[in-house]
């Protein structure tokens, strides 16, 4: 348990009360009135990545492109900083997208490159995802996918680093977790996106403009139904390209990927990697929303103009029972001696045995030097590194665990999953 100095309250959760750096931020943004052109923002990302204007094979990209954007036109109460950093996004997105067709292009045996026996990582937001897939990363024989390297995963054309020999793309991402840190350093708590954190590579599968993320960033009900009606096998066999461009620019090609979106799932996964080894990680629902719920009001200090704490519960509890079903629901879609399940419980000491297991049924020996690096890696992050949140729904939000709780019945019923205080 960390000490009363390590414990964070949120006393101003649903009204904060602003930082001077924070007002300074949003005067300063609110000024500028944001406009998402898509002919504007397509051109702007063509001059960045230095390629033609070829988007790869574009059937129906427009199409979701549009939904995109239109989703983000429907939430009115976002605030123009936050537009500004949507507006990016999609800018990046359609760079990437851009130089990846690029890159495929001009080196086509790219796409024969084997993705070979994953290890994957799928459970819900706030359940110990990122942790255990930092902890597996720890192996030098397996590839991951760092945070400054999701947002560039390819570097546009003369952007190489210089004399320093530092990558442009990690400076940029080191110089904005650095700013985030200095606007809003309780996230580091929460969620802490430092440049060689192991980030979802559902932010490589969105270069197809295909993943559940902008929920993160946005009000988009209309994007949730959007995305949920897609072909995923056909996006996640972009993914899978994606991740074989990274293998040819950096190796090794054995990965270790993971996201909450695979929960809902599981079929597209599988079929995209066949030979993978999947962990599934659990933890009380109830746990897992609270932390969502309070991550995503602290953010909307200055994403929204105004914090609207029933329909985050409302939203998030709804789709964590959404990802849940469809987990319980396609669960045996992956074969049991090439899977394991997880309780939170076990990923707070217990590790070691998760991992004898894991590279067991992957069929991978576990040999001192890695184990020695994943104690190392233990031994220097330990759970509440950077403080602890200390939630309160009825409080903040104005629900009890057990109203929560009560409708996920029929996952407690499937998996070991312990009920938290």
């Amino acid at each position: 348990m960390g000490s009363a100095l390590d414990d964070i309250h949120f006393d101003d959760l649903t009204s904060p009360e602003l930082t001077d750096i924070q007002r300074q931020i949003l005067d300063y943004t609110e000024s500028k009135q944001i406009r998402l052109d898509l002919d504007r923002m397509l051109a702007e990302a063509i001059e960045q990545a230095g390629v033609g204007d070829d988007l790869g094979d574009t059937d129906g990209f427009g199409d979701r492109l549009a939904a995109h954007v239109a989703a983000i036109e429907a939430d009115e109460g976002l605030t123009q900083l936050t537009r500004g950093s949507l507006r990016q996004r999609v800018v990046r997105l359609l760079r990437n997208r851009l130089s990846l067709t690029e890159v495929l292009k001009r080196y086509p045996e790219i796409e024969s490159i084997p993705i070979e026996q994953p290890f994957i990582v799928v459970g819900m937001p706030r359940s110990g995802t990122t942790h255990l897939v930092n902890l597996i990363a720890a192996d030098p024989r397996r590839r991951a996918l760092p945070y400054w390297e999701s947002q560039e995963p390819l570097p546009a054309r003369g952007d190489g680093p210089g004399i320093s020999g530092v990558d442009p793309r990690y400076a940029r991402a080191k110089s904005e977790h650095d700013a985030l840190m200095a606007s809003a350093p309780v996230v580091a708590a929460m969620h802490d996106r430092f440049p060689e954190a192991i980030e979802e590579e559902v932010e490589l599968l969105d270069l197809d403009l295909a993943a559940y993320v902008l929920e993160w960033h946005a009000r988009v009900p209309g994007w949730r139904d959007y995305y949920l009606a897609l072909d995923q096998c056909r996006h996640y066999a972009y993914l899978k390209k994606v991740l074989q461009a990274l293998t040819f620019l950096r190796g090794p090609r054995t990965w270790v990927l993971k996201s909450p979106q695979h929960c809902e799932q599981l079929g597209p996964l599988m079929a995209t990697f066949p030979d993978a080894t999947v962990a599934f990680t659990h933890r009380d629902p109830v746990a897992v929303i609270q932390s969502a719920v309070t991550m995503m009001a602290y953010s909307d200090r200055l994403r929204r103009r105004s914090i609207d704490a029933p329909w985050l519960v409302d939203y998030w509890s709804d789709r964590v029972y959404r990802l849940l079903s469809a987990c319980v629901r396609d669960r045996d879609l992956v074969p049991a001696d090439r899977s394991l399940d997880v309780g939170f419980q076990q990923l707070n000491g217990n590790e070691m045995a998760v991992l004898d297991t894991l590279y067991e049924r992957g069929g991978v020996a576990l040999t001192p030097k890695v184990r020695e690096r994943f104690e190392r890696y233990l031994a220097g992050n330990p759970r509440g590194k950077h403080g602890r949140v200390r939630y309160d729904l009825q409080r903040h939000f104005g629900v009890s665990a057990e109203e929560l709780r009560a409708r996920f019945d029929f996952y407690f019923d499937r998996f070991d999953v312990r009920p938290e205080a």
